[in-house]
Protein backbone atom coordinates (compact mmCIF):
# COMPACT_ATOMS: atom_id res chain seq x y z
CA UNK A 1 0.00 0.00 0.00
CA UNK A 2 1.64 3.06 -1.23
CA UNK A 3 2.06 6.46 0.92
CA UNK A 4 1.37 9.82 -0.72
CA UNK A 5 5.45 10.45 -0.80
CA UNK A 6 5.71 7.03 -2.38
CA UNK A 7 3.37 7.43 -5.06
CA UNK A 8 5.08 11.05 -6.04
CA UNK A 9 8.50 8.83 -5.64
CA UNK A 10 6.93 6.24 -8.34
CA UNK A 11 5.46 8.80 -10.32
CA UNK A 12 9.29 10.02 -10.70
CA UNK A 13 11.02 6.82 -11.05
CA UNK A 14 8.22 5.30 -13.65
CA UNK A 15 8.33 8.21 -16.35
CA UNK A 16 5.09 8.44 -15.79
CA UNK A 17 3.71 11.33 -17.70
CA UNK A 18 0.29 11.46 -17.10
CA UNK A 19 -2.22 10.79 -14.06
CA UNK A 20 -5.79 10.15 -13.97
CA UNK A 21 -8.42 10.52 -11.56
CA UNK A 22 -11.17 8.61 -11.36
CA UNK A 23 -14.06 8.80 -9.61
CA UNK A 24 -17.85 7.43 -9.58
CA UNK A 25 -21.73 9.08 -10.01
CA UNK A 26 -24.23 7.61 -8.41
CA UNK A 27 -25.04 4.79 -11.36
CA UNK A 28 -21.45 3.37 -10.90
CA UNK A 29 -20.21 4.77 -14.19
CA UNK A 30 -16.25 5.73 -14.01
CA UNK A 31 -15.09 9.28 -14.43
CA UNK A 32 -11.92 10.58 -14.89
CA UNK A 33 -9.59 13.96 -14.96
CA UNK A 34 -5.91 13.52 -16.38
CA UNK A 35 -3.55 16.19 -14.59
CA UNK A 36 0.43 16.26 -14.73
CA UNK A 37 2.76 14.64 -11.97
CA UNK A 38 3.42 18.50 -11.21
CA UNK A 39 0.03 19.12 -10.28
CA UNK A 40 -0.11 15.97 -7.85
CA UNK A 41 0.96 17.41 -4.45
CA UNK A 42 -1.74 19.83 -4.67
CA UNK A 43 -4.09 17.02 -5.69
CA UNK A 44 -2.81 15.04 -2.38
CA UNK A 45 -2.97 18.44 -0.33
CA UNK A 46 -6.24 20.46 -1.80
CA UNK A 47 -8.04 18.30 -4.16
CA UNK A 48 -8.59 18.90 -7.69
CA UNK A 49 -11.74 20.87 -8.34
CA UNK A 50 -14.54 19.73 -10.82
CA UNK A 51 -17.66 20.81 -11.68
CA UNK A 52 -20.29 18.82 -10.17
CA UNK A 53 -23.32 19.90 -12.03
CA UNK A 54 -22.12 18.59 -15.11
CA UNK A 55 -22.29 14.73 -13.20
CA UNK A 56 -25.75 13.15 -13.54
CA UNK A 57 -27.06 13.35 -10.27
CA UNK A 58 -24.53 15.48 -8.25
CA UNK A 59 -24.99 19.01 -7.51
CA UNK A 60 -26.95 22.09 -9.42
CA UNK A 61 -24.82 25.23 -11.05
CA UNK A 62 -24.76 27.07 -7.98
CA UNK A 63 -23.21 24.69 -5.54
CA UNK A 64 -21.15 22.99 -8.30
CA UNK A 65 -17.13 22.92 -6.70
CA UNK A 66 -16.14 19.91 -5.54
CA UNK A 67 -13.10 18.48 -5.11
CA UNK A 68 -11.09 15.12 -5.97
CA UNK A 69 -8.54 13.79 -3.67
CA UNK A 70 -6.45 10.71 -4.55
CA UNK A 71 -6.38 7.73 -2.73
CA UNK A 72 -2.45 6.77 -2.93
CA UNK A 73 -3.18 3.01 -1.81
CA UNK A 74 -5.12 2.55 -5.48
CA UNK A 75 -2.44 3.53 -7.83
CA UNK A 76 -2.12 1.63 -10.70
CA UNK A 77 -0.40 1.58 -14.08
CA UNK A 78 -2.75 1.63 -17.27
CA UNK A 79 -1.19 -1.42 -19.06
CA UNK A 80 -2.56 -0.57 -22.24
CA UNK A 81 -1.08 2.86 -22.79
CA UNK A 82 2.63 3.67 -23.83
CA UNK A 83 5.69 2.97 -21.79
CA UNK A 84 7.00 6.13 -22.77
CA UNK A 85 5.14 8.72 -20.73
CA UNK A 86 3.40 6.31 -18.48
CA UNK A 87 -0.32 6.74 -17.24
CA UNK A 88 -1.39 5.78 -14.17
CA UNK A 89 -4.71 5.83 -12.83
CA UNK A 90 -5.95 6.69 -8.86
CA UNK A 91 -9.36 6.42 -7.19
CA UNK A 92 -10.32 9.01 -5.53
CA UNK A 93 -12.38 10.23 -2.24
CA UNK A 94 -14.82 13.23 -3.56
CA UNK A 95 -14.83 16.82 -1.07
CA UNK A 96 -16.64 19.82 -0.31
CA UNK A 97 -15.46 23.06 -0.52
CA UNK A 98 -14.91 22.94 3.32
CA UNK A 99 -13.01 19.66 3.47
CA UNK A 100 -16.06 17.37 4.50
CA UNK A 101 -16.78 13.96 2.65
CA UNK A 102 -19.31 14.42 0.09
CA UNK A 103 -22.59 12.63 0.80
CA UNK A 104 -23.40 11.03 -2.95
CA UNK A 105 -19.83 9.91 -3.18
CA UNK A 106 -20.22 6.10 -3.29
CA UNK A 107 -16.73 5.31 -2.60
CA UNK A 108 -16.79 6.81 0.38
CA UNK A 109 -19.93 5.92 1.61
CA UNK A 110 -18.53 2.04 1.17
CA UNK A 111 -15.67 3.36 3.48
CA UNK A 112 -17.68 4.49 5.90
CA UNK A 113 -19.45 0.86 5.75
CA UNK A 114 -16.93 -0.96 6.24
CA UNK A 115 -15.60 1.42 9.41
CA UNK A 116 -19.14 1.05 10.82
CA UNK A 117 -18.91 -2.80 10.52
CA UNK A 118 -15.70 -3.45 12.14
CA UNK A 119 -16.62 -1.00 15.18
CA UNK A 120 -19.92 -2.21 15.66
CA UNK A 121 -19.61 -5.82 15.17
CA UNK A 122 -16.12 -6.27 15.11
CA UNK A 123 -15.80 -8.30 11.92
CA UNK A 124 -14.49 -7.68 8.40
CA UNK A 125 -16.67 -8.64 5.51
CA UNK A 126 -14.46 -10.13 2.16
CA UNK A 127 -16.86 -10.04 -1.04
CA UNK A 128 -15.99 -11.53 -4.54
CA UNK A 129 -18.65 -11.11 -7.71
CA UNK A 130 -18.99 -12.71 -10.38
CA UNK A 131 -19.47 -10.61 -13.40
CA UNK A 132 -21.04 -11.65 -16.77
CA UNK A 133 -20.99 -10.16 -20.27
CA UNK A 134 -21.57 -10.40 -23.93
CA UNK A 135 -19.29 -9.55 -26.66
CA UNK A 136 -20.80 -8.11 -29.80
CA UNK A 137 -20.18 -7.74 -33.08
CA UNK A 138 -19.87 -4.09 -34.69
CA UNK A 139 -21.46 -2.91 -37.99
CA UNK A 140 -19.42 -1.85 -40.80
CA UNK A 141 -19.93 1.79 -39.24
CA UNK A 142 -18.58 0.18 -35.86
CA UNK A 143 -21.57 1.33 -34.37
CA UNK A 144 -22.76 -2.06 -32.29
CA UNK A 145 -25.47 -4.96 -33.18
CA UNK A 146 -27.07 -7.38 -31.54
CA UNK A 147 -25.36 -10.40 -33.07
CA UNK A 148 -23.17 -12.13 -30.53
CA UNK A 149 -19.72 -12.64 -31.51
CA UNK A 150 -20.22 -16.83 -30.88
CA UNK A 151 -22.65 -19.38 -30.85
CA UNK A 152 -21.13 -21.63 -28.14
CA UNK A 153 -22.64 -22.67 -24.84
CA UNK A 154 -21.60 -23.17 -21.47
CA UNK A 155 -18.24 -23.93 -21.17
CA UNK A 156 -17.77 -24.51 -24.43
CA UNK A 157 -13.85 -24.59 -26.35
CA UNK A 158 -12.83 -23.17 -29.01
CA UNK A 159 -13.42 -22.94 -32.15
CA UNK A 160 -16.93 -22.67 -30.86
CA UNK A 161 -16.16 -20.52 -28.24
CA UNK A 162 -14.53 -17.14 -30.00
CA UNK A 163 -14.04 -15.19 -27.15
CA UNK A 164 -10.81 -17.59 -25.76
CA UNK A 165 -8.34 -15.71 -26.82
CA UNK A 166 -10.24 -12.13 -25.79
CA UNK A 167 -10.46 -13.37 -22.06
CA UNK A 168 -7.10 -14.49 -22.05
CA UNK A 169 -6.15 -10.79 -22.76
CA UNK A 170 -8.41 -9.54 -20.12
CA UNK A 171 -6.95 -11.97 -17.64
CA UNK A 172 -3.42 -10.98 -18.61
CA UNK A 173 -4.15 -7.14 -18.21
CA UNK A 174 -6.06 -7.69 -14.86
CA UNK A 175 -2.46 -9.15 -13.63
CA UNK A 176 -0.89 -6.54 -14.44
CA UNK A 177 -2.76 -4.32 -12.70
CA UNK A 178 -3.13 -6.13 -9.35
CA UNK A 179 -6.17 -7.97 -9.56
CA UNK A 180 -6.15 -11.95 -9.37
CA UNK A 181 -7.92 -13.64 -11.81
CA UNK A 182 -9.41 -17.42 -10.62
CA UNK A 183 -11.46 -18.62 -13.64
CA UNK A 184 -13.16 -17.72 -16.89
CA UNK A 185 -15.05 -19.48 -19.35
CA UNK A 186 -18.04 -19.21 -21.84
CA UNK A 187 -21.78 -18.71 -20.44
CA UNK A 188 -24.74 -20.10 -21.50
CA UNK A 189 -25.83 -17.27 -23.60
CA UNK A 190 -24.04 -17.17 -27.14
CA UNK A 191 -21.03 -14.92 -27.15
CA UNK A 192 -21.47 -14.84 -23.33
CA UNK A 193 -18.75 -14.91 -21.18
CA UNK A 194 -17.50 -14.93 -17.43
CA UNK A 195 -14.56 -13.93 -15.89
CA UNK A 196 -14.11 -14.59 -11.79
CA UNK A 197 -11.41 -12.91 -9.91
CA UNK A 198 -10.06 -13.01 -6.29
CA UNK A 199 -12.59 -12.26 -3.40
CA UNK A 200 -10.99 -9.04 -1.53
CA UNK A 201 -11.62 -6.60 1.45
CA UNK A 202 -15.26 -4.92 0.48
CA UNK A 203 -13.30 -1.24 -0.64
CA UNK A 204 -11.16 -3.34 -2.81
CA UNK A 205 -13.56 -5.46 -4.33
CA UNK A 206 -15.76 -2.43 -5.59
CA UNK A 207 -12.76 -1.26 -6.57
CA UNK A 208 -11.49 -4.68 -8.98
CA UNK A 209 -15.06 -4.49 -10.53
CA UNK A 210 -15.23 -1.22 -11.44
CA UNK A 211 -11.06 -1.49 -13.25
CA UNK A 212 -12.64 -5.07 -14.41
CA UNK A 213 -15.91 -3.77 -16.52
CA UNK A 214 -13.25 -0.62 -17.87
CA UNK A 215 -10.58 -3.75 -18.81
CA UNK A 216 -13.02 -5.79 -20.59
CA UNK A 217 -14.99 -3.10 -22.22
CA UNK A 218 -11.63 -1.58 -23.22
CA UNK A 219 -10.12 -5.66 -24.88
CA UNK A 220 -12.91 -5.78 -26.53
CA UNK A 221 -12.62 -2.57 -28.57
CA UNK A 222 -9.13 -3.33 -29.43
CA UNK A 223 -10.58 -6.35 -30.88
CA UNK A 224 -13.33 -4.86 -32.91
CA UNK A 225 -16.38 -5.81 -30.18
CA UNK A 226 -18.72 -4.61 -28.04
CA UNK A 227 -18.47 -6.03 -24.43
CA UNK A 228 -21.98 -4.94 -22.65
CA UNK A 229 -22.95 -6.27 -19.14
CA UNK A 230 -26.41 -4.99 -19.57
CA UNK A 231 -28.64 -7.38 -17.70
CA UNK A 232 -30.55 -8.39 -20.92
CA UNK A 233 -29.01 -7.08 -23.92
CA UNK A 234 -30.86 -10.26 -26.47
CA UNK A 235 -34.07 -10.42 -25.19
CA UNK A 236 -34.57 -14.31 -25.98
CA UNK A 237 -31.43 -15.40 -24.55
CA UNK A 238 -29.72 -15.34 -21.03
CA UNK A 239 -28.78 -12.09 -19.13
CA UNK A 240 -25.84 -11.32 -17.17
CA UNK A 241 -25.95 -11.49 -13.70
CA UNK A 242 -23.95 -10.40 -10.75
CA UNK A 243 -23.42 -13.22 -8.05
CA UNK A 244 -22.03 -11.77 -5.36
CA UNK A 245 -20.16 -14.01 -2.80
CA UNK A 246 -19.30 -13.21 1.06
CA UNK A 247 -17.94 -14.11 4.02
CA UNK A 248 -16.38 -12.42 7.11
CA UNK A 249 -14.06 -12.26 8.88
CA UNK A 250 -14.55 -12.21 12.88
CA UNK A 251 -11.44 -9.87 14.39
CA UNK A 252 -12.69 -10.73 18.11
CA UNK A 253 -10.04 -12.88 19.58
CA UNK A 254 -11.18 -16.80 20.28
CA UNK A 255 -14.59 -16.08 18.14
CA UNK A 256 -16.91 -18.60 16.45
CA UNK A 257 -16.05 -17.38 12.59
CA UNK A 258 -19.59 -18.76 12.14
CA UNK A 259 -21.16 -17.77 14.48
CA UNK A 260 -22.83 -14.52 12.53
CA UNK A 261 -23.86 -16.01 9.01
CA UNK A 262 -27.55 -16.96 9.33
CA UNK A 263 -28.10 -13.61 11.24
CA UNK A 264 -25.96 -11.84 8.11
CA UNK A 265 -28.62 -14.37 5.88
CA UNK A 266 -31.53 -13.45 7.52
CA UNK A 267 -30.97 -9.63 7.57
CA UNK A 268 -30.08 -9.50 3.72
CA UNK A 269 -33.34 -11.55 3.27
CA UNK A 270 -35.27 -8.71 5.51
CA UNK A 271 -34.24 -6.15 3.05
CA UNK A 272 -33.93 -7.87 -0.03
CA UNK A 273 -37.26 -6.28 -1.58
CA UNK A 274 -35.96 -2.51 -0.92
CA UNK A 275 -32.39 -2.95 -2.12
CA UNK A 276 -33.64 -4.10 -5.06
CA UNK A 277 -33.79 -0.95 -7.12
CA UNK A 278 -29.97 -0.74 -6.52
CA UNK A 279 -28.86 -4.46 -7.32
CA UNK A 280 -31.09 -4.17 -10.46
CA UNK A 281 -31.36 -0.64 -11.59
CA UNK A 282 -32.08 -0.75 -15.00
CA UNK A 283 -35.80 -1.13 -16.84
CA UNK A 284 -33.55 -4.56 -18.55
CA UNK A 285 -33.16 -6.01 -15.01
CA UNK A 286 -36.51 -7.09 -14.30
CA UNK A 287 -36.48 -9.00 -17.78
CA UNK A 288 -33.64 -10.94 -16.70
CA UNK A 289 -34.87 -11.46 -13.00
CA UNK A 290 -37.27 -14.75 -13.22
CA UNK A 291 -35.86 -16.20 -16.45
CA UNK A 292 -32.85 -18.17 -17.43
CA UNK A 293 -32.20 -19.39 -13.96
CA UNK A 294 -32.09 -15.39 -12.63
CA UNK A 295 -33.60 -15.67 -9.30
CA UNK A 296 -37.32 -14.13 -8.40
CA UNK A 297 -38.59 -15.04 -5.31
CA UNK A 298 -36.85 -14.02 -2.10
CA UNK A 299 -35.51 -17.01 -0.09
CA UNK A 300 -32.56 -19.33 0.56
CA UNK A 301 -31.19 -22.83 -0.29
CA UNK A 302 -28.55 -25.13 0.51
CA UNK A 303 -26.34 -25.75 -3.07
CA UNK A 304 -29.90 -24.59 -4.53
CA UNK A 305 -29.38 -22.32 -7.87
CA UNK A 306 -33.04 -21.71 -8.52
CA UNK A 307 -33.19 -19.72 -4.60
CA UNK A 308 -32.17 -15.96 -4.07
CA UNK A 309 -28.95 -16.95 -1.80
CA UNK A 310 -27.09 -20.17 -1.90
CA UNK A 311 -25.21 -21.51 0.55
CA UNK A 312 -22.35 -23.44 -1.40
CA UNK A 313 -21.82 -27.00 -0.72
CA UNK A 314 -18.29 -26.33 0.20
CA UNK A 315 -19.22 -23.85 2.73
CA UNK A 316 -22.43 -26.58 4.80
CA UNK A 317 -19.75 -27.68 7.32
CA UNK A 318 -18.26 -24.74 8.36
CA UNK A 319 -20.48 -22.10 7.63
CA UNK A 320 -18.09 -19.45 5.36
CA UNK A 321 -19.84 -18.21 2.57
CA UNK A 322 -23.29 -16.95 1.05
CA UNK A 323 -24.13 -16.25 -2.79
CA UNK A 324 -26.52 -13.72 -3.54
CA UNK A 325 -27.60 -13.98 -7.38
CA UNK A 326 -29.94 -11.69 -7.99
CA UNK A 327 -27.31 -8.39 -8.52
CA UNK A 328 -26.71 -7.82 -12.53
CA UNK A 329 -23.69 -5.77 -13.47
CA UNK A 330 -25.67 -2.53 -14.08
CA UNK A 331 -25.46 -2.12 -10.31
CA UNK A 332 -22.92 0.33 -8.87
CA UNK A 333 -20.75 -2.01 -6.77
CA UNK A 334 -19.90 0.57 -3.76
CA UNK A 335 -23.64 1.09 -3.10
CA UNK A 336 -24.29 -2.27 -3.81
CA UNK A 337 -21.82 -3.41 -1.09
CA UNK A 338 -22.78 -0.51 1.04
CA UNK A 339 -26.34 -2.05 1.04
CA UNK A 340 -25.20 -5.32 1.86
CA UNK A 341 -23.21 -4.72 4.95
CA UNK A 342 -25.83 -2.71 6.82
CA UNK A 343 -28.17 -5.67 6.04
CA UNK A 344 -25.92 -7.43 7.52
CA UNK A 345 -25.19 -5.27 9.97
CA UNK A 346 -29.57 -5.39 11.13
CA UNK A 347 -29.01 -9.37 10.95
CA UNK A 348 -26.20 -9.51 13.76
CA UNK A 349 -27.38 -6.91 15.93
CA UNK A 350 -30.73 -8.10 16.07
CA UNK A 351 -30.58 -11.72 15.93
CA UNK A 352 -32.64 -11.84 12.51
CA UNK A 353 -32.81 -15.76 11.74
CA UNK A 354 -33.82 -16.91 8.30
CA UNK A 355 -36.08 -18.79 7.17
CA UNK A 356 -36.85 -22.50 6.59
CA UNK A 357 -34.80 -23.27 3.37
CA UNK A 358 -35.61 -24.22 0.30
CA UNK A 359 -34.85 -27.02 -1.59
CA UNK A 360 -37.75 -27.10 -4.71
CA UNK A 361 -36.50 -26.27 -7.86
CA UNK A 362 -37.93 -22.66 -8.28
CA UNK A 363 -37.44 -22.90 -11.96
CA UNK A 364 -39.89 -25.13 -11.99
CA UNK A 365 -43.00 -24.10 -9.86
CA UNK A 366 -45.94 -22.36 -10.27
CA UNK A 367 -46.99 -18.41 -9.02
CA UNK A 368 -49.36 -20.97 -6.69
CA UNK A 369 -47.46 -23.04 -5.77
CA UNK A 370 -45.04 -20.67 -4.48
CA UNK A 371 -47.74 -18.70 -2.72
CA UNK A 372 -48.21 -22.08 -0.60
CA UNK A 373 -44.74 -22.03 0.15
CA UNK A 374 -44.88 -18.65 1.49
CA UNK A 375 -42.52 -16.62 -1.05
CA UNK A 376 -42.34 -13.42 -1.35
CA UNK A 377 -41.45 -12.14 -5.26
CA UNK A 378 -38.82 -9.59 -5.96
CA UNK A 379 -39.97 -6.29 -7.38
CA UNK A 380 -41.27 -6.57 -11.49
CA UNK A 381 -40.46 -3.40 -12.31
CA UNK A 382 -38.35 -0.75 -12.23
CA UNK A 383 -40.69 1.56 -10.67
CA UNK A 384 -41.81 -0.99 -7.97
CA UNK A 385 -38.75 -1.48 -6.96
CA UNK A 386 -38.32 2.86 -6.92
CA UNK A 387 -40.79 3.37 -4.81
CA UNK A 388 -40.46 0.69 -2.53
CA UNK A 389 -36.86 1.70 -2.07
CA UNK A 390 -38.05 5.31 -1.84
CA UNK A 391 -40.40 4.28 0.89
CA UNK A 392 -37.96 2.32 3.03
CA UNK A 393 -36.09 3.98 6.65
CA UNK A 394 -33.75 1.11 6.18
CA UNK A 395 -32.64 2.85 2.23
CA UNK A 396 -33.10 6.04 3.76
CA UNK A 397 -30.63 5.53 7.09
CA UNK A 398 -27.96 4.27 4.10
CA UNK A 399 -28.35 6.55 1.52
CA UNK A 400 -29.39 9.43 2.87
CA UNK A 401 -27.59 11.92 0.18
CA UNK A 402 -28.61 9.40 -2.71
CA UNK A 403 -32.19 8.15 -2.07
Amino acid sequence: MYTQQEVLDFIKEEGVKFIRLAFFDIKGKQKNISIMPSELPRAFEDGILFDASAITGFESPDESDLFLVPDPSTIMIIPWRPTTGKVVRMFCNIKTPDGKPYLKDCRSLLQNSVKTLQKECGISMMIGPEVEFYLLKLDENGEPTNEPFDHAGYMDIAPEDKGENIRREICFTLEQMGITPEASHHEEGPGQNEIDFRYSDALTSADNASTFKWVVTTKAASNGLLATFSPKPIQEMPGNGMHINISYINNTPNSNNSEYLPYILGGILKHMKEMTYFFNPSKESYDRLGNFKSPKYICWGKHNRSVLIRVPIESESNGTRLEIRSPDPSCNPYICFSLIIHAAMDGIKNKIEPPKAIETNLFEISSAEAAKLGLEQLPSCLEQAEEIAKSSDFIKSVLPGII
